[in-house]
């Protein structure tokens, strides 16, 4: 089985039990065993200050699947939820469910980038990562809480 950790986030449609429902969504995938979860997270809206803030949560999972298997799952609970892709990036959504990091593999295929792309620019990713898993390191061996150390907290709170 490969561990893979998946970021949660919702800003529309009471966000925190819309991260809760995806979390239990999670706990429900085929040929996947679900390991933990972080906290929730109350987080400023990124590139758009004029959206709701984010409800933010990081789970642990081991699959089965491939990385291209697990994404469509996750594209398909985002779609249960409501979610709509429009192409608008940082915009605000019902469920966001990303692939941060999938064992120590590097992904570079058009669907998906693994390590997650902007991962260690963000704090409202890596603080619930490390809170379940402290010692994660990216592919390459870096530290994520080297990374962690560099960026704002400022508006992050746990709930």
């Amino acid at each position: 089985m490969v561990t893979t950790f998946i970021g949660l986030g919702s800003n529309l449609s009471n966000p925190q039990e819309q991260v809760k429902l995806g979390i239990e969504s999670l706990k429900k995938l085929s040929q996947s065993k679900f390991i933990q979860q972080s906290s929730l997270y109350l987080t400023p809206a990124v590139g758009n200050s004029m959206q709701p803030d984010f409800v933010n949560a990081v789970v642990e999972i081991e699959t089965d699947m491939l990385a291209m298997q697990l994404l469509d799952e996750l594209l398909k609970i985002e779609r249960e939820h409501g979610r709509v892709r429009d192409g608008t990036r940082w915009g605000p959504r019902i469920l966001d469910l990303d692939i941060l990091l999938y064992d120590d593999q590097q992904i570079n295929l058009p669907l998906l980038k693994i390590p997650h792309p902007g991962l260690i620019e963000r704090a409202f990713v890596l603080v619930p990562l490390l809170e379940i898993a402290p010692d994660t390191r990216l592919p390459n061996g870096e530290s994520l809480s080297r990374y962690m150390a560099r960026l704002s907290t400022t508006g992050i709170k746990k709930l």
